[in-house]
């Protein structure tokens, strides 16, 4: 039977997902509901209630059989449904299969140094990864995991024995602040950092700066630094409030967190030996 898994967009070209020119590839779904997400609408599958239908103004959405269906070739991706969507959705979602991936990456193949899957969370799709990821190497590109670190790496190393490294978020390390922030258990995911900078598979961590939270974030960072000192990259990344749902910017607030302050942690992290640690 051909594995096929629900993709919400793919950018051909991007180089924000990890080094130089890469496609990047996100998967819909994930079991994390952090309260800062700025992609919410790929946290579940479309429930096809229906509403996005009614206010979709190019008929690019219908009901059929009780289901919602898109009609990407009509839609002119005004995002009308996703701001209509109330159980954090999208109705533009395509399943696409190894095969169905590996047409959009020849395609582009000779303009990128290699992929990159996220999401939503990409390792819930660890079947189709197991897939692709031979044949992607296998055109001289490389392979990257953009990962929440929800997937027991360990207990299931085959999944990285054709990827060239995993962008891992540690959002937060404090058990009481994780739960709150991420709502899910973080023990699996500081159990990966260990073992993926063991296995060497670790090529970024990411970190976001929280304003007035000196506590955590000092505590999160000295961790993470303390862990990795020089052996990856470390990202720190300033809390935006854009794209955040609302009800949730209300909780963590309205404002961007500071760059001199959100620098201040850059700083620790060097001085604890995370040489690799950058701002954005």
């Amino acid at each position: 039977m051909t594995i096929k898994a629900p993709v919400n967009r793919i950018i051909p070209f991007s180089n924000v997902d990890g080094p130089s020119n890469r496609m990047a590839i996100f998967f819909q779904g994930c079991q994390f509901n952090c309260r800062f997400c700025h992609n919410p609408e790929t946290i579940h599958m479309c429930m096809n209630c229906g509403d996005c239908v009614k206010t979709c103004s190019v008929q690019a959405l219908k009901m059929v059989e009780e289901k919602v269906v898109w009609n990407k070739d009509v839609c002119v991706n005004c995002d009308t449904c996703i701001k209509t969507c109330r159980h954090d959705a999208s109705p533009k979602v395509t399943w696409m299969s190894a095969d169905d991936l590996m047409k959009e990456v020849t395609r582009v193949a000779p303009y990128i140094q290699g992929i990159t899957l996220s999401g939503g969370e990409c390792t819930l799709r660890s079947d189709l990864i197991k897939e692709l990821f031979p044949r992607v190497k296998a055109m001289g590109l490389t392979a990257l995991l953009d990962s929440n670190g929800s997937y027991d790496f360990e207990k299931d190393p085959s999944i990285l024995e054709y990827c060239d490294g995993v962008m891992l978020d540690v959002k937060a390390v404090r058990k009481e602040f994780s739960d709150w922030l991420i709502r899910y258990p973080n023990e699996i995911i500081l159990k990966n950092l260990d073992y993926l900078l063991n296995a060497d598979k670790l090529y970024e961590v990411r970190t976001i700066i929280f304003p007035d939270q000196d506590e955590d974030n000092e505590y999160t960072v000295s961790y993470v630094a303390n862990h990795i000192k020089d052996r990856c990259f470390y990202k720190i990344i300033r809390y935006r409030q854009f794209g955040v749902r609302d009800q949730q910017r209300e909780i963590l607030g309205d404002l961007t967190t500071d760059e001199e302050y959100a620098s201040s942690y850059v700083e620790l992290a060097k001085t604890l030996g995370a040489a690799k640690a950058y701002l954005i």
